[in-house]
């Protein structure tokens, strides 16, 4: 047996067990930072630390709490919070009682909120703030079950026999501790693998979302594997963003318990940008968007700049692209990530101009990010390969814990989301489906039997839903969602999401992008833009002062993007060509449902939304 193989089968029976243990390792070594608001209200946010052992009190005393408030093993704890080191330790807290937690995101309405909360039979609600408390008082009459209600922030929440803050709730879990002191370690030590640790519930597109079961072994599991691959290190500082509500957020926190790292934790994204240079991470995970929205804003800044400092970016990302695609060639066949003399000298030029300056963005000291959730355009993620920020794409979905496969750091694949974990199976379906069996995988979804026996066989084997090609060596490329695959009039099957990647790669004021034609005899595009990039555009074309709809649908913004649009089709086949396109009159968004709150397109609810200017384009076509 492999020690990789030890690694993984030796893991411990829960998450509990395994924070438990990496607390009394390094109890004075640094866990969390976060930021709080300067007490004036101006100036930046200052960031402080806990460490392991502080972290732990904290999540005694809430894991005591639930109990004291009559919590019992497997029983749901809903947590509703953005991003926010709070909600990293209620969640410790919550499996420290031995119960599970039921994960709502913030944005969710009251209506599919009581929804999670009925469905889950949660107990007891640990709510961010006044916003979130109301949604759970709006539907109280539809919730018998809920007995609690802690809020994190209580600024405007008026507590009551219902409703405590997360302060109260931690005083109560320390009294109780002064009685029973051995309460967590006891509730700790009997938790088995297949106990309940996770209810996540899937955004659905159609109909209500499914809870999906993921018991502590998968995440037991999770931390194992993560700390197998290497990418991660004791040494590292992670900055944390994503939806902890959502799984490619919450499987970090398993790993960074296993390796020991720090992680610094906020979930503005609006603060991205300024919080990079101050919390220089080595390491971070994030979605597609992210990098698509820093690539625009870089060309825009140079574009800005004037014709020639445009032209200088330009040349720069063609280099960036050329010095990636040969390295990692290169390292393929050799082992050696080299490069011709004339591109290294060309590669260190622009070095200088471009690549450094993109890397102090990032805080200057990026080793590594993970792109997962939906697929990066390969040209965007050559792009940054090229220009020392390496783009580690991984996969996995809700019901395999996120992580399935990732990259590995030296010899990764643009274009790949990498090989499987340790102890992680694949197999590619007759019709391309990837199938997928492992300790990650769900034990089902919640009260629905049927809908688990649609999609995991009885030996183990998981329907991910996507097609993929999985190379000689294991590397495996994600071509298409299977229900998103569609077939024209004229008989061909075209993969929508190649397209879009595609045509983010060639046009830098893409926000997101639709591609239709199924049973159409031609394929269209709906097309929004980001919003800063085009606005920036406009005042340099007779547009300035101009809103983003009057810029949209002003003549010369359709001629700039029917340029790009001729250009993506100039690399497709004819039947991929997109004949009819439409800029939407603003950009899709969560509020509006179109997007995830991990920022995954929802195309159902796109295409009810636009469909006027989906008929419109296909209005007195001759259907095959």
């Amino acid at each position: 047996m492999s020690d990789t193989q030890t690694l993984i089968e030796n893991r411990p029976p829960s998450v509990a067990t395994l924070f438990l243990e990496r607390v009394a390792r390094t109890p004075d070594a640094e866990a969390y930072r976060y930021p709080v608001p300067a007490a004036s209200g101006q100036g930046p946010d200052e960031w402080r630390s806990l460490s392991w052992g502080q972290a732990a009190d904290r999540v005694y005393a809430i894991a005591a709490g639930l109990v004291d408030l009559g919590v019992q093993p497997e029983e749901r704890v809903a947590l509703a919070s953005s991003t926010r080191v709070e909600w990293i330790l209620a969640d410790l807290g919550v499996m420290c009682a031995g119960a599970a937690t039921t994960t709502v995101y913030p944005q969710t309405n009251a209506e599919e909120s009581a929804f999670i909360l009925s469905d889950s039979e949660s107990k007891v609600l640990i709510a961010e703030d006044a916003a979130q408390v109301a949604k759970a008082r709006e539907r109280r009459g539809d919730l018998p079950g809920l007995h609690h209600v802690v809020v994190i922030d209580p600024t405007g929440v008026e507590t009551d026999e219902w409703v405590l803050s997360l302060a109260d709730l931690e005083t109560r879990g320390k009294a109780y501790l002064e009685k029973h002191p051995e309460a967590v370690k006891e509730r700790v030590a009997a938790i088995t693998p297949t106990q309940l640790a996770t209810l996540i519930y899937t955004s659905g597109t159609t109909g209500r979302p499914k809870g999906v079961r993921l018991p502590h072994d998968n995440w037991s599991y999770m931390a194992k594997a993560i700390a197998a691959t290497g990418l991660v290190t004791k040494d590292d500082v992670q900055y944390l963003w994503l939806p902890l509500a959502h799984v490619f957020g919450k499987v970090l926190t398993s790993g960074q318990i296993e390796v020991g790292h720090v992680t610094a934790v906020d979930g503005r994204i609006d603060k991205i940008i300024v919080n990079l240079p101050v919390v220089q991470p080595t390491y971070m995970a994030a979605v597609p968007r992210i990098f698509e929205k820093v690539y625009n804003g870089v060309a825009a800044k140079a574009r800005e700049g004037g014709p020639a400092k445009y032209k200088i970016f330009q040349w720069a990302a063609d280099v960036a692209r050329e010095y990636a695609k040969v390295t990692q060639d290169n390292f393929r066949r050799t082992g050696t990530a080299s490069a011709p003399f004339g591109l290294t000298a060309k590669h260190k030029i622009a070095d200088a101009l471009v690549y450094k300056k993109l890397r102090e963005a990032f805080g200057g000291r990026l080793r590594a990010a993970v792109s997962g959730s939906v697929a990066l355009a390969p040209e965007i993620g050559f792009f940054f390969s090229g220009a020392g920020i390496h783009i580690l794409e991984g996969y996995g979905l809700t019901e395999t814990s996120a992580a399935s496969f990732v990259n590995p750091g030296e010899a990764y694949r643009t274009g790949t989301v990498g090989k499987p974990l340790p102890g992680c199976e694949v197999r590619i379906a007759d019709d391309g489906e990837i199938l997928l069996r492992g300790p990650g995988v769900m034990e089902g979804y919640h009260g629905l039997p049927e809908k688990t026996a649609e999609v995991l066989e009885p030996d183990g084997w998981f329907h991910t839903g996507d097609i993929g090609e999985l190379s000689a060596d294991g590397y495996l490329r994600i071509t298409d969602r299977k229900k998103d695959l569609f077939k024209t009039s004229g008989g061909k099957y075209i993969a929508p999401t190649e397209v879009e990647g595609r045509f983010k790669a060639v046009c830098p004021f893409v926000s997101n992008i639709v591609v239709l034609g199924a049973d159409r005899n031609y394929c269209t595009a709906l097309i929004a833009l980001d919003e800063p990039a085009i606005l920036g555009w406009a005042a340099e074309h007779d547009l300035a002062g101009k809103s983003y709809a009057e810029v949209v649908a002003a003549p010369q913004t359709q001629e700039m993007v029917q340029g790009y649009v001729d250009r993506l089709n100039e690399g497709l086949q004819r039947w991929q060509t997109i004949k009819k396109f439409r800029l939407l009159p603003r950009d899709l968004d969560v509020e509006h449902g179109e997007l995830t709150p991990s920022l995954k397109m929802k195309r159902p609810v796109v295409e009810r939304t636009y469909k006027h200017l989906i008929e419109d384009m296909y209005d007195g076509a001759r259907e095959a």
